[in-house]
């Protein structure tokens, strides 16, 4: 797996931002037995950052914590069925790996939220992580029964790394 992270911001956590995303996206493609080798992209910005995203590709005129950009079309949630037609689309030409996506991140909403939720910003970036890789990974929560689904994963993913609300 090769994950790409840059932060744009001058924010400094107090855990490895690459050691947390790492541990989680992978902790992810190994739940949903993604059976490629896989390729994530991680930005880092501030709220403007976002907005600016939020307003430029989903046409939302505000800010948010995080967006997810992913790169395939899944027929179902976690099936990583590609057509070999598609393949040229879907995987990295030099390394061979599966091009995931993309996931931008607000620093600003990773401290605000975990102030709010009375969390570490460990978690509440953790957690912004595994949400977006399930975005990537084909998976909504657009009703409720699909919301339910993306929680109960998000949570599980937290509890096997430890990364817990305490």
């Amino acid at each position: 797996m090769t994950l790409f992270v840059e932060n744009e911001t001058e924010r400094v956590f107090s855990f490895s931002i690459d050691e947390i995303a790492h541990k989680v996206v992978e902790a992810v493609l190994e739940a949903e037995s993604c059976p490629y080798e896989a390729q994530v992209n991680i930005l880092l910005t501030d709220n403007e950052g976002i907005h600016n995203f939020n307003r430029d590709y989903r046409g939302v005129d505000r800010e948010t914590d995080v967006l997810s950009f992913p790169n395939l079309d899944f027929s179902e949630e976690g099936k990583f069925e590609i057509a070999e037609d598609d393949e040229v689309d879907y995987f990295d030409p030099d390394t061979g790996e599966l091009i995931l996506g993309d996931i931008i991140i607000s620093v600003d909403k990773v401290s605000e939220q975990a102030e709010s939720y009375g969390h570490s910003e460990m978690r509440e970036f953790a957690f912004l992580v595994a949400h977006s890789m399930y975005h990537l990974c084909g998976y909504d929560h657009m009703v409720p029964e699909e919301a339910k689904v993306m929680e109960e994963k998000q949570e599980a993913i937290l509890v096997e790394l430890g990364i817990t609300r305490d």
